[in-house]
């Protein structure tokens, strides 16, 4: 999708008025040009901070090589972030592997982020574009099993 398809999307009709987070991957360049915080914006969150994913497998390219990807946070309302408070802001989690040990799966995130996510965030919890499902969790997007309908995305 473009970007400006993605800003489009109705995620302030789904997510609570009165506080719901938001965790946002962004590729390291968007994140430089301020894309993702004017995504989350767009739909009516606020940026408060960052989780940088250290990935354990260089990536492409020349100079320099990636091995990071940016978890933009963001919040609408007062609702607080819970859980452990010694969560460091760079992230060393594995990257997700296909079946039968094989390569990495192209822009899979870590099981590891959802996690942190259920751990500080209270919930109901909604992935766009989820290639799988997860116990608790409702889907919308492409790929996915599609659990909650939203204009603008296939179900």
């Amino acid at each position: 999708m473009a970007l400006e398809e993605i800003a489009a999307l109705p995620v302030a009709d789904v997510a609570d008025p009165a506080g719901a987070h938001l965790f946002l991957w962004v590729t390291p360049e968007l994140h430089r040009l301020g894309e993702g915080v004017r995504v989350a914006r767009a739909w009516g969150f606020e940026p408060v901070d960052e989780i940088i994913w250290e990935k354990p497998n260089i990536g492409m390219g020349r100079f320099p090589r990636h091995v990071h990807e940016p978890l933009l946070i963001a919040r609408r309302g007062e609702v607080a972030f819970s859980g452990p408070r010694d969560v460091r802001s760079v992230q060393r989690w594995p990257q997700p592997r296909a079946p039968n040990n094989g390569g990495k799966v192209h822009s899979a995130k870590p099981d590891a982020a959802l996690d942190l996510i259920e751990q500080v965030s209270p919930g109901p919890y909604l992935e766009l574009f989820a290639r799988r499902a997860r116990f608790g969790w409702e889907y919308a997007g492409d790929e996915s099993l599609g659990t909650v309908e939203m204009a603008g995305l296939a179900a």
